[in-house]
């Protein structure tokens, strides 16, 4: 294995390094969907953040379900971050208490964690289509949630922050104005998936392979192709100019992180202010 940060070595340990498969999809699936669940029971929530329950109509006709954070001492109107959980989008919750208390206490923001629709059964653009419908939610009735629309932050981990890095662009693209992007180990390019000289080597949590059976699953051609849509995968946008500020975080010892330096490296060649964040 790749050496781990010794900060992170005992958590990393925890977590089980599950290769994914088209055949085990929905297998791992329900088996890291027990595992947070199991997580949620155990960790105390605190008790100044208030959490609610709510729906989201979109155009496909079937309302999307989003989990919003808020710390009671946050004054409304608040800024928000809508938040795009992980897991390769084949699997994963909206239901991310830990990271969504935290970063409501930490921001005061009231913080949006949407329940996308996920691959193979919602390929692109499902996932992309329900986070706009909701950032479009938010824009339209910013009272119903005490927010400021014209203070949001699109943030996500892994699957997620591909996921907002790509919710930036189309915002960019629609003249709508966004305050940051926070990009946590963003998985952005599936050319990595068929790289060669990374998939010997044994990364924590998340494989070459399993990156292959991902990007897989979620896109139209397969991973690699030259015939890929553009703006299914954010590190094929030709035009980076004009994005939101953007704060990227990734490991040496994680996938992505060639992907993601190239994509940093790229948007400050565009003009982007870039914050990049590199654990060893």
């Amino acid at each position: 294995m790749v050496d781990v940060h010794p900060e992170l070595a005992t958590p990393v340990s925890r977590i089980p390094n599950i290769a994914i498969s088209p055949r085990t999809i929905r297998l791992n699936r329900r088996v890291m969907g027990a595992l947070s669940a199991l997580l949620r029971k155990r960790s105390a929530l605190p008790d100044d953040v208030a959490i609610l329950d709510l729906t989201v109509p979109v155009d496909s006709g079937d309302d999307v379900a989003i989990r919003v954070y808020r710390a009671l001492s946050a004054a409304t109107p608040t800024p928000v971050i809508v938040w795009i959980h992980g897991g390769g989008l084949i699997m994963g919750s909206h239901r991310d208490d830990p990271t969504c208390t935290r970063l409501a206490t930490a921001t005061g923001a009231t913080i949006v964690s949407v329940d996308y629709r996920l691959a193979p059964e919602h390929p692109f653009p499902a996932a992309l289509e329900d986070l706009l419908a909701t950032i479009d939610h938010l824009r339209r009735e910013p009272e119903r949630f005490g927010i400021d629309a014209d203070r949001m932050v699109v943030a996500g981990q892994s699957a997620g922050g591909g996921l907002a890095a790509s919710v930036a662009q189309r915002l960019r693209d629609r003249g709508i104005p966004l305050r940051g992007q926070l990009l946590v180990y963003p998985m952005l390019d599936d050319r990595t998936a068929m790289r060669e000289d990374v998939a010997d080597k044994e990364h924590p949590v998340w494989s070459n392979a399993s990156n292959l059976t991902a990007w897989g699953a979620y896109l139209p051609e397969p991973p690699g192709s030259d015939r890929q849509p553009t703006d299914a995968v954010p590190a094929r946008c030709d035009d980076l100019s004009g994005l939101a500020p953007a704060w990227i975080g990734v490991g040496t010892a994680d996938l992505f992180h060639d992907e993601d330096l190239a994509y940093a490296e790229r948007l400050r060649a565009a003009g982007v202010d870039v914050t990049l964040e590199i654990v060893d």
